[in-house]
């Protein structure tokens, strides 16, 4: 059984350009398929503004699409909302959603209770939740006083308080300090085993890590869906080639090197001591770092080192979509 499933969806808003006239249609998210099977995490990802969230908030009852169907834990989203977001938890990024002047406890208790929890099972539900994001022994203090991260976990637990089999995850480690999102990832690893997560993030070292399945979505359409690995393939044989520089570079460099023969994007980062590294990801490796070194030295710019290193998912990202990362 698929656990999220959608066809040809759809949804646009209009631009108005005043009171009484007709404003320019723009397209969000533009006839997308999905088909998530049970028991899966899966990863959507793109670059801001192409689709994402919206399709998030389509799928969890929050914005009615345009065109198309959609189907959570079996039932659609616009014909059956209230078995939608009974089988359904849902985290968004920030910090709304929980209250302050309440302990930690009476949160969850308090959602538990709004979800329809049985009045004796909430208790137990609750202090085993507490458990598992590790916030057991501060259920009795005020969430005004927790970090965000703790609060990212508490939102976990309310988003698993009734225990729904489909958890939507919308950037559940941004912000966060990288201690703190470790622990968040730990916590969705663990729950693959018996939920489905549907999974955004900017992190693409993070859906590399996490996410069985992916796909990316850019300017509204699915361009690829595949397994991580399987992504990094589909970028052919483009290898990932850092050149550390000395000195500053000119502003033409980026366009200078993007330009040659070969090369899928280009990278620059300066580092404390006073290189800068670029990194190209090139799909005639050899070739194309010859003719990048080549175009260096006609620019009189000294080369420090080169070394070759694996494709990552953020570099098949950028190759793909042609953004930079965010």
């Amino acid at each position: 059984m698929l656990a999220i499933e959608t066809s040809d969806l759809r949804r646009t808003f209009n631009r108005s350009r005043g009171l009484f006239r007709g404003g320019e249609e723009l397209v969000a998210v533009d006839d997308v398929d999905l088909a998530v099977p049970e028991g899966m995490i899966y990863g959507l990802l793109g670059h801001n503004g192409a689709g994402k969230t919206t399709t998030i908030k389509m799928l969890s009852t929050l914005l009615i699409p345009t065109a198309g169907s959609a189907r959570v834990a079996g039932f659609d989203v616009v014909a059956d909302e209230r078995s939608v977001r009974r089988n359904l938890g849902v985290v968004l990024g920030g910090d709304r959603g929980l209250y302050n002047k309440l302990t930690a406890r009476d949160n969850l208790v308090y959602f538990g209770h709004l979800y329809g929890v049985p009045r004796g099972a909430v208790g137990p539900r609750v202090d085993a939740l507490l458990d598992l994001v590790d916030l057991g022994d501060r259920a009795a203090d005020r969430v005004e006083g927790f970090s965000r991260g703790m609060k990212q976990r508490l939102h976990l637990a309310k988003a698993l308080v009734h225990d729904p089999p489909v958890l939507f995850l919308d950037e559940p480690t941004i912000g966060l300090d990288p201690a703190a999102a470790v622990r968040v990832r730990e916590i969705i690893a663990g729950l693959a085993r018996e939920k489905t997560v549907l999974l955004t993030t900017h992190y693409l070292h993070e859906a590399d890590a996490l996410c069985d399945r992916i796909a990316i979505i850019d300017h509204g359409r699915i361009i690829v869906e595949d397994t991580p690995a399987g992504i990094k393939s589909q970028v052919g044989g483009d290898r990932r080639h850092l050149i550390s520089v000395r000195g500053n570079l000119n502003g033409w460099t980026r366009e200078l090197l993007g330009n040659l023969p070969g090369i899928a994007s280009v990278d620059l980062e300066p580092t404390d001591d006073g290189l800068t590294t670029i990194t190209l990801v090139a799909n005639e490796s050899a070739a194309s770092v010859d003719a990048a070194l080549r175009a260096l030295h006609q620019e009189d710019v000294e080369v420090d080192a080169v070394r070759t290193a694996d494709l990552t998912l953020e570099d098949a990202f950028l190759a793909l979509t042609g953004e930079r990362s965010e």
